[in-house]
């Protein structure tokens, strides 16, 4: 009986800040993927981002503090460190590269699969990792459906075995929330880790709504 190859997931993400619904993702996803490694990739220059994210080194910090005591998960700084814009596709074939007998799953959430059409390089991305979205459960009412299963990835038809999906509980926390609230001067205690929240408090981060 062979060893079965490693499982290596992405998680990418500008982290600004990382906060506790990050973490319950990266626990779901360990545990569902069976996943020996979760590389946590804070986004570099975001060619898709409207605003402008706070600096690198501020959001990887928080990062290693969010994720410090998570099991099989690596904070990787890679993106960070590579010039111009930060294409998911790149860093998977250099995780590919450094463990080429791997499996990649690549871990993205339901307003990422609406627009993976619009990816750079998406059809590479397919290629590289088998792709895992993460679903918030919806309200019945919902109409029409925030999520399609049927059809995950409009304008595209990945593998059916390549694809999987990650049932989640609804969760109203989000970085934008997390901003707002500090800006505001309410407190976060329950919405990040603490080492999160005193890092913001210590370094006087988001003090103005963005």
């Amino acid at each position: 009986m062979g060893v079965r190859p490693a499982r290596i997931g992405l998680f990418g993400g500008a982290f600004d800040p990382p906060h506790n619904a990050h973490l319950a993702l990266a626990q779901a996803v360990i545990a569902e993927l069976k996943l020996d490694r979760l590389q946590v990739v804070p986004t570099g220059h975001a060619w898709h981002k409207e605003r402008a994210l706070t600096d690198s080194a501020l959001r990887l910090a928080m990062c290693q503090l969010a994720f410090a005591g998570m099991a099989r998960t690596r904070v990787d700084a890679r993106e960070l460190r590579r010039a111009g814009p930060s294409y998911t596709a790149d860093t998977l074939h250099e995780l590919h590269d450094e463990n080429p007998l791997a499996d990649l799953y690549l871990l993205i959430g339901t307003d990422q699969a609406a627009a993976f059409s619009t990816w750079h390089r998406a059809s590479e991305v397919l290629q590289l990792a088998d792709l895992v979205i993460a679903v918030r459960q919806e309200p019945a009412a919902a109409t029409p459906p925030v999520f399609d299963a049927a059809h995950p990835l409009p304008g595209l038809e990945p593998d059916p075995t390549r694809l999987h999906i990650l049932r989640l509980a609804p969760i109203e926390l989000s970085a934008t929330a997390v901003r707002r609230r500090v800006a505001e001067g309410r407190s976060i205690s329950h919405w990040t880790p603490p080492a999160v929240a005193a890092y913001i408090a210590h370094h006087h981060l988001y003090q103005t709504i963005a």
